[in-house]
């Protein structure tokens, strides 16, 4: 790990999980940045957009750039914004939206169809009429694929539960953005301003992170915190390095 001149770290279930900062995360975090090695905040989290994910992980004590930092939406913004598109209905909540307020928005005939954590709208009305523009021509665009998350709390549906669901009714296939997609990892390198033989990725999801990272050829470590189960490590798909916690993490680096 002595050549890593980047990481990539996911945030929830990796430095804080459940409102919480897991013990040594902020030490950790100022400990590499001591060493020189560039740092990117990689979150699947579609609620929150770059800004106000930067501010909630300053305010719990870490020293964070927003530059440094990629949401889901914010990932997903980047490549709509690339389509130009005619129109695009976005369905999500809180500052995620702030990612798209440039996009000319239509819900009655939109050429895309952004799905992300849309919890004050995901009810029979609405996604009945996104049903409808599937059907009529409408493409999906889904701002990640997991389909449960406990990061807040309790267990509950996430992004990918939705999006399968209209994928099935519409057979139609979304494109997703958010990991594991090769889209947003290479979003992170080029932020970077490195090579993928250059940056680890840190998270505590197999089908996400250590993927992800395996799909765009990078190093990974899985954490044994936050969404880790045991049994993630019956499949085929295997991290580079296993550690207990986050507080481990500086000795892969000695």
């Amino acid at each position: 790990m002595k050549d890593a001149r980047g990481v990539i770290f996911d945030i929830d279930g990796v430095l804080t999980f459940q409102g919480r900062v897991y013990p040594g995360a902020v030490q950790v975090v100022e400990a590499l940045r001591a060493r020189g090695i560039a740092l990117c905040f990689l979150t699947n989290s579609t609620l929150k957009s770059r800004a106000s994910c930067a501010e909630k992980l300053n305010k719990a004590g870490f020293s964070v750039d927003e530059r440094e930092v990629i949401t889901a939406s914010y990932a997903t913004g980047v490549y709509v914004k690339s389509l130009e598109p005619r129109s695009c209905w976005v369905m999500v909540d809180r500052e995620g939206m702030d990612e798209f307020r440039e996009l000319p928005q239509d819900s009655s005939n939109p050429e895309y169809i952004v799905i992300g954590d849309n919890r004050s709208q995901f009810d029979f009305t609405h996604l009945n009429l996104a049903l409808r523009h599937l059907l009529s021509g409408a493409k999906l665009i889904a701002m990640q694929t997991e389909l449960v998350d406990s990061s807040m709390g309790e267990i509950e549906l996430n992004v990918g539960a939705w999006v399968g669901m209209l994928e099935k009714a519409a057979g139609v296939k979304a494109v997703s953005i958010g990991k594991p997609s090769p889209f947003v990892f290479e979003l992170a390198l080029r932020t970077m301003n490195l090579d993928k033989s250059e940056v680890v990725v840190v998270g505590d999801r197999i089908s996400t992170d250590v993927r992800g990272a395996i799909d765009c050829g990078m190093r990974s470590i899985l954490v044994k915190t936050g969404e880790y189960k045991a049994s993630d490590l019956d499949g085929d798909i295997k991290p580079d390095y296993l550690i207990d916690s986050i507080q481990d993490l500086m000795r892969l680096f000695r």
